[in-house]
């Protein structure tokens, strides 16, 4: 059978439905009492006692020590049933104030016992002790034992269901928040399988220790996996045909049609589909029986992680516009002093190269590359007669020429974005020398920024391989050779020398951006 929750199907559990068993054990009754007899006659008269097809698992404390014990180790007792006088007249007194005070346990439904209610007035007992029964054990006969017992234990369920909600949708709203920070792709959706696995914890019997999970997205008709645990994490980028048996892809094709998510016996696949037209499936298995409250968990979680997947990929979208923007304006430069091609691309990516290779973080090194293209940015303030002049410079003209490096970091520095700042150092300081006869500054050594000195290699190794007005192009040979005299005086020795650890890298970069 089928039950429909929204866009949510969940197949119940023939095994759970025929045999009337639930899934989460038993119902934890604490006895607490000093006299022996107490244990036993509660045991026979409760021996057959079930509730909501579940029955008792009977713990027995003596003292108050070892009720404390006990307590702590089983924090999900349903109902204790507690003498007031044992080794103390009031330990049963200090054994409430343990549970709700010390261990905050205001779950346990708490039913006194006594044999002397004049040294407990119940009527006191009942305001200064946070107790939900008060009962002189001659009341209690078989009959009403288990009336007692069973309105406790449907108090227990009732404000257990509202705290696990409560729980429940404090976690959804946390986790959330930090699925909302992700906006990278892939560590979003790892994001996605971390907050569903701790979601799905506030039930602990939910997952088995073997679960495993993926979340995957849709790409020219197949779904390929961003993220995994478990089994799953060795098929990240790979299509998730290769990673599930033949049975269970045949599944998750048929919900890419029916666009539904649907709960088997013992796995769970999540479709959604977000408003950019982005598909997403994610797939846990080894699961075990889910509740009612893990359905609109999941539920409430699904409706803002497809949120998030529209924020994600609408920013992704403003993020490869701005790329555009800057390439664009990098060529623009590139265009008006007659040098075509893919130069302003291949700077990008020598300087991503080199920025990773001497250390930098990868977010940083990919700030470079979006920068780089505009470090020429000032040509467009040059005019074209010196700019695109077929001769050598005279000096005056070499000044004018030389004037573009401030003029492209006065364009950038006002911006207060991050990438535009990389930009105008970049622009400013990629002229600079590292023996001080640089320009504009004369900056030394490691007084020039990084990113000067990484765009200094990069812009140099490619002008000199390409053809430009006022010169052929080097032969390779004849440019690595010029580097190798270089080291040290033009360039940071260091990053000369990683230049040339991973030329196969930098040639392999050449070859892939070829002017056209």
């Amino acid at each position: 059978m089928i039950k429909e929750n929204g866009n949510l199907l969940f197949f119940e559990n023939k095994k759970d439905i025929e045999s009337g068993e639930e899934k989460h054990g038993k119902w934890k009754l604490m006895i607490v009492d000093d006299e022996e007899e107490v244990h036993q006659i509660t045991k026979i008269v409760l021996n057959d006692f079930t509730f909501e097809n579940k029955s008792l698992d009977f713990i027995s404390a003596h003292s108050l020590k070892e009720a404390k014990v006990l307590m702590k180790k089983h924090p999900d007792t349903a109902v204790i049933l507690l003498d007031v006088v044992m080794e103390e007249e009031d330990s049963g007194l200090k054994f409430v104030k343990y549970v709700r005070e010390e261990l905050k346990n205001n779950l346990a439904r708490i039913i006194l016992r006594t044999g002397q209610p004049g040294q407990a007035p119940e009527k006191k007992i009942i305001v200064d002790y946070d107790i939900n029964d008060y009962k002189e054990k001659t009341e209690l006969t078989a009959q009403r034992l288990f009336t007692t017992l069973v309105a406790a234990l449907r108090s227990y369920r009732d404000i257990t269901i509202i705290h696990d909600n409560k729980e429940g949708l404090e976690k959804i709203i946390k986790s959330s928040a930090s699925i909302f920070k992700l906006q990278s792709m892939r560590k979003f959706a790892t994001g996605v399988l971390t907050q569903l696995t701790s979601i799905f914890h506030i039930n602990k019997g939910v997952f088995s220790n073997q679960s495993s999970s993926f979340a995957a997205t849709k790409s020219e008709g197949e779904y390929f996996i961003l993220a995994g645990t478990g089994d799953f994490y060795k098929f990240i980028n790979r299509n998730i045909k290769e990673a599930v048996q033949p049975a269970i892809y045949e599944e998750m094709m048929k919900l890419g049609k029916s666009k539904k998510s649907i709960y088997f016996d013992n796995h769970y696949v999540l479709y959604f589909q977000c408003e950019t037209g982005s598909e997403n499936i994610v797939y846990i298995d080894a699961l075990n029986n889910l509740s009612e409250l893990d359905q609109y968990l999941i539920e409430i979680f699904c409706t803002n992680v497809s949120i998030a997947f529209d924020n994600i990929y609408l920013n992704k979208e403003i993020e490869n516009t701005q790329k555009e923007i800057i390439f664009t304006l990098g060529e623009i430069a590139e265009a008006r002093s007659k040098e075509t091609g893919n130069h302003v691309k291949r700077v990008a990516e020598f300087s991503k190269l080199l920025a990773l290779k001497y250390g930098l973080p990868e977010e940083e090194a990919e700030m470079i590359r979006l920068a780089a293209p505009m470090h020429d940015i000032g040509k467009l303030a040059i005019p074209d007669s010196i700019l695109n002049k077929p001769g050598k410079l005279t000096v005056e003209e070499f000044e004018v020429m030389k004037s573009h490096s401030a003029l492209g970091y006065e364009m950038l520095k006002r911006s207060s974005r991050t990438i535009m700042k990389t930009a105008a150092i970049i622009s400013l300081q990629h002229h600079e020398k590292f023996n001080s006869k640089g320009y504009p500054c004369g900056l030394r050594g490691n007084d020039i920024h990084i990113y000067g000195r990484i765009t200094a290699v990069a812009d140099v190794f490619d002008a000199l391989g390409t053809e430009r007005v006022y010169k052929k192009a080097w032969k390779l040979e004849d440019i690595l050779q010029y580097f190798k005299n270089e080291r040290g005086e033009h360039f940071d020795p260091d990053l000369v020398d990683l230049f040339f650890d991973n030329l196969d890298k930098v040639l392999s970069i050449r070859d892939a951006f070829p002017d056209v």
